[in-house]
């Protein structure tokens, strides 16, 4: 992942707080939501930008916005606004979560297939490549890639397990012109 060392402090900041209070996982569920908002809503990067918006009035956005959120998040989130770093948020989020993630042993894989997994798929593909990647488990992100002839494709972070047909062929067809 390519993020800022700013981000990463700030992330290794709120890892740290949301780890003494034994809030780990609510906040990443938390911090997931803000993720979200700020990639589906691309005009809040934009009106955050904008200097003639007022930081009161860009606080005020932030806390309508994520009322819900613990102290810990919210806190976080005028920090920087304050800071004038709020195009940062999307990268303290992903860098919170490879913290998370490294904590409890898990990595976030991307399964590329022809249809749907089930659960019982997914829970296998788990299981069998947690262990070549060194993690107890996969959080599995299952998208359908109807130009896949058949198989699938593993993606964990900057690796990838080609498993498809076309994949396979590719590999014979090297090995023929050999």
């Amino acid at each position: 992942m390519s993020y800022s060392t700013i981000a990463k402090r700030y992330a290794l900041a709120l890892f740290e707080i949301a780890q003494e209070h034994n809030q780990l996982e609510a906040i990443e569920e938390e911090l997931r939501a803000v993720k979200a908002v700020f990639l589906e809503n691309k005009e809040l990067s934009v009106l955050f930008e904008n200097p003639k918006l007022t930081l009161d009035k860009k606080k005020a956005i932030i806390q309508e916005a994520f009322s819900t959120a613990s102290p810990y998040v919210s806190n976080t989130l005028m920090l920087l606004t304050d800071r004038h770093r709020t195009d940062q948020i999307v990268g303290l989020v992903d860098a919170f979560i490879e913290q998370a993630n490294e904590a409890h042993g898990v990595a976030d894989a991307t399964v590329y297939s022809v249809r749907p997994l089930s659960e019982d798929e997914q829970k296998a593909l788990s299981s069998s490549f947690a262990k070549k990647v060194g993690k107890q488990s996969l959080r599995i992100t299952n998208v359908t890639d109807e130009n896949l002839l058949g198989g699938i494709k593993v993606q964990i972070g900057t690796r990838i397990y080609d498993g498809s047909l076309q994949g396979k062929l590719t590999r014979l067809e090297r090995e023929l012109i050999r």
